[in-house]
């Protein structure tokens, strides 16, 4: 029996042993364990990208080829554990404050980030679904952490059935996949997709489909996002920060690394499905937002869009357009960040607000949010100079390459439509009358989404690192 490298799986191993860990340490604690298993939980993410760091970024593979690790994990991973430490950072002060500071908390972000790097480095179907089962959970209880809350409760709950009914479809496309190609093994369905030249059978096809539609519901592409607002809206906003980047990091490095590595050969056949659900993610973000009240559930709107405009690189099925989808999804992760920390901060003496009427005046009562949260608008609208014009520039010269030419209009009209909503909130903030001011942001949410501001403000200075790292990563899944 030849025994696995498990010096390849380190990062993922630790991390195991870190939450057990900071679970018992919780336990024996007792009521005060809240903030040190918090900073033990950030420290142990922290040693984990170090760990993915020093592994390597050669292509290796482990127990039984279910594992691999190479330059796009690794890219991928140190993304979606720098926004898991985020998470846990900006959810500490508004946990206290709101009197659901529980240990537990940081240790559902560490299981679902571990989660997260088991889906990214799967290389085999029944590693994926172990990958996203494990962060599934993890969410569906961090959604409905506070019990006291009829809102988040329902979120959790709607969050749940929705999430069991996508593992069925997505169980259901694996199993055809294993039965129309005789493996689960992504090299193995490789090599059986491209003997059939491009021309697949008909049930392979469909098994296609409903992993599609699994992985579709993890990133909140239409149309399998319908517990994206709810959920959103409902649950506590450090939650919905970390809803809105960790988990759609991994649901796209999945994306990429299944279509791309097993069925690679065949990308006529699935192409049209990604972009059928581009363009209707695209076209929903960008309408169904206008008319939203609370900011929380226009970001979830906006969220659908920007992964309607991620899935145009994908849509591609090129190199260029992967390395797009790296650099677009980068950004996004930033810029989410720094705005659900000034969201996090929309605190008055009553408490915390959602609102977007509550942001009137804002210039004139706190005029660095203000102008921060300006930046983070018009990028996520893709106003150049600014760090989201480039991510979505990198993904429509793809499609553009790749003869997707009505794709990419599509996805620069929808572009503009959404920038209305972007704008409406500069302008309530700039010229509204202004409303009663919230209380002064904290200094941890002040450096987020101060550094946020500034990656945003000054990518177009120097962005090589980014672009060639992204270049490398990409490079992987084409050799």
């Amino acid at each position: 029996m030849v025994l696995p490298e498990f010096s390849i799986a380190l990062p993922e191993i630790f991390l195991a042993a870190a939450a057990l860990f900071l679970l018992m340490f919780g336990v024996f604690k007792g009521k005060d364990a809240t903030g040190p298993v918090s900073w033990l939980a950030v420290l142990s993410l922290i040693i984990t990208a170090f760990l993915v760091v020093l592994g390597g970024s050669d292509t290796q593979l482990t127990f039984s080829d279910l594992y691999r690790t190479d330059a796009f994990g690794n890219f991928m991973k140190i993304l979606a554990l720098g926004a898991s430490i985020l998470a846990i950072i900006m959810s500490m002060d508004f946990n206290k404050r709101e009197k659901m500071d529980r240990f537990e908390f940081p240790v559902l972000i560490v299981t679902a980030s571990l989660g997260m790097m088991v889906m990214i480095s799967a290389n085999d179907l029944m590693s994926l679904y172990m990958g996203i089962e494990l962060m599934s959970l993890s969410l569906y209880v961090t959604a409905a952490f506070r019990r006291d809350s009829v809102r988040s409760t329902e979120a959790g709950l709607k969050y749940f059935v929705l999430g069991a009914l996508s593992s069925g479809m997505l169980l259901y496309g694996c199993s055809l996949i294993y039965g129309f190609t005789g493996s689960t093994n992504f090299d193995a369905i490789a090599t059986v997709v491209a003997g059939e030249q491009g021309h697949i059978s008909l049930g392979l096809l469909v098994g296609i489909v409903f992993l599609i539609a699994g992985l579709a519901f993890k990133v909140s592409a239409v149309p399998f996002h319908m517990w994206t607002p709810d959920v959103y809206e409902g649950v506590p906003t450090p939650v919905t920060a970390f809803f809105a980047a960790a988990p759609k990091i991994a649901g796209m490095a999945l994306f990429m690394r299944t279509f791309l590595i097993p069925f690679g050969d065949a990308v006529g056949q699935w192409q049209q499905i990604i972009i059928f659900i581009s363009i209707a993610s695209m076209v929903l973000g960008a309408f169904a937002a206008i008319n939203q009240k609370n900011i929380k559930r226009l970001m979830a709107y906006s969220s659908i869009g920007h992964i309607g405009y991620a899935l145009v690189g994908l849509a591609a099925g090129t190199e260029e357009g992967v390395r797009g989808v790296l650099i677009y999804m980068s950004i996004y992760v930033v810029m989410n960040i720094g705005t659900f920390a000034i969201i996090l901060s929309m605190r008055q003496k009553d408490g915390m607000v959602e609102d977007i009427s509550e942001l009137a005046g804002l210039g004139k009562t706190r005029p660095v949010m203000a102008f921060l949260l300006m930046i983070f608008m018009f990028s996520l609208a893709g106003v150049p100079p600014l760090a989201g014009f480039f991510g979505k520039f990198y993904v429509f010269v793809a499609a553009i390459n790749s003869g997707l030419y009505a794709l990419a209009v599509i996805g620069l009209l929808a572009s503009v439509v959404g920038a209305f909503y972007y704008i409406r909130i500069i302008k309530i903030m700039y010229f509204d009358d202004e409303k009663e001011g919230f209380k002064p942001a904290n200094r941890t949410m002040t450096w987020i989404m101060g550094g946020a501001g500034i990656f945003t403000a000054l990518f177009f200075v120097y962005p090589a690192p980014l672009l060639s790292s992204a270049a490398a990563a990409a490079a992987v899944l084409f050799q």
